[in-house]
């Protein structure tokens, strides 16, 4: 389970930001669980999939 302690703000255009809802609504996912799984993605596909085990 990750610790999700941190928080990222950032600015968007609100037409994106509100049909980027309505995408993640219709995927049943909310927008955060959305946005963790894109950074995990994108550290996996920089660092590879066993970048926890080294950032330790």
């Amino acid at each position: 389970m990750e610790h999700r302690t941190a928080r990222l703000t950032l600015l968007i255009d609100p037409r994106k930001k509100a049909l980027f809802e309505q995408l993640c609504a219709e995927e049943d996912v909310t927008p955060s669980q959305k946005v963790r799984q894109f950074i995990r993605e994108y550290i996996e596909q920089k660092a590879g999939e066993d970048w926890h085990a080294s950032s330790s």
